[in-house]
């Protein structure tokens, strides 16, 4: 009885999915200008991204920043950076040590930016793929904290978001990277707007509707730490010269399990249970081009090729969502769902 029960449900979710993709294109919609208020917010109401091509062109950061303005604007000042062996911050990870998968954070410290930005252009001019990678990576509305001195150069708000939306953004993020750098199939409760700055970023998105397709597990945190004795390193330590063994996943303590997405979209024969259902849109940004990522929506963030071998950089502004209306408590309906089904399945004989 309990099996069939949970067979009829996943044939019920299949069936929503079938049903989404029925009614909805599986290409994005692509605008040659920046959309009015009402426009944005019809997308919003769909819960539907779209991409605006050279749609922040005209913005001092996107003329204008390069690897000596970066330099000459922040000079010495220390930021926040995030070291993992991979570039996959964030991210699922199989301990080779215990056999044991975990949500992995990356190791953290506070480093001169000049220092900081060398490495990563370093990196990407020799095409370093030994390494750690470094990755500025920090959601914590770092464009107006730690990287304040840059704020000038881009808009304090997207005009149309805030008219449409009637509010300001929650946090402006910059990211900083090259093509090692990856950021992990992830969702987030913001309406959230991308603005490539410098060089290209490939998302893969899948919708609220195919939550129960990406392979949903709460999974042990654990941490990037150095295996060196404490006191090896330093803030004022030649971390780039770090080895990839240097580094170890370290379990935290009394961990809360994590729900992580562990499906890989871009390795379907791996990943059985999302073959068929899970269609995901791609999207690649080059310099001046904007994406509108709806709230619940995942994405699989990729700097894939070598870009005039220079650092990769890229904002976003991060709108609260409203959590009035169907989309919040069903996406959260559909997950809890699928994580029953999962659980089912891994009691079976």
């Amino acid at each position: 009885m309990a099996s069939s029960l949970i067979s009829e449900v996943e044939d019920a979710l299949q069936d929503l999915v079938d049903t989404y993709h029925g009614l909805n294109s599986e290409l994005i919609d692509e605008l040659d200008e920046e959309p009015s208020a009402l426009e944005f917010m019809r997308y919003v109401a769909q819960n539907r991204p779209f991409v605006v091509r050279k749609g922040a062109s005209r913005w001092p950061a996107v003329q204008n920043w390069d690897y000596n303005y970066l330099l000459d604007r922040m000079k010495d000042r220390k930021v926040n950076v995030a070291i993992t062996p991979h570039g996959n911050a964030d991210a699922v990870v199989t301990n080779a040590a215990d056999g044991v998968t975990y949500f992995v954070k990356p190791y953290e410290v506070e480093e001169p930016f000049a220092s900081f930005l060398a490495y990563v252009q370093r990196q990407e001019r020799d095409g370093d793929v030994v390494s750690n990678v470094k990755y500025s990576q920090t959601q914590n509305d770092n464009l107006r904290e730690e990287y304040s001195q840059l704020f000038e150069d881009v808009e304090e708000n997207i005009c149309w978001a805030r008219i449409a939306l009637e509010r300001q953004p929650d946090a402006i993020n910059l990211w900083i990277g090259n093509s090692r750098s990856v950021t992990a199939l992830h969702r987030d409760n913001y309406e959230n707007i991308y603005c490539q700055v410098i060089g290209q970023k490939h998302f893969t998105l899948i919708s609220p509707v195919e939550t129960g397709y990406i392979n949903e597990q709460y999974l042990p945190p654990a941490t990037y730490l150095l295996s060196e004795p404490k006191g090896t390193y330093n803030d004022s330590s030649p971390i780039s010269e770090m080895k990839q063994e240097q580094l170890v996943i370290e379990p935290d303590e009394d961990p809360e399990p994590v729900p992580c997405a562990t499906l890989d979209p871009d390795k379907f024969e791996q990943d059985v249970q999302g073959v068929h259902q899970c269609r995901p849109i791609r999207v690649t940004l080059g310099p001046g081009d904007m994406l509108y990522l709806p709230a619940m929506w995942s994405a699989l963030q990729m700097i894939q090729q070598r870009y005039k071998a220079c650092a990769k950089v890229v904002l976003n502004y991060w709108y609260d969502m409203d959590f009035g209306g169907p989309l919040y408590p069903s996406s959260a309906f559909i997950r809890a769902v699928a994580l029953a089904i999962a659980r089912n399945n891994d009691q079976r004989p």
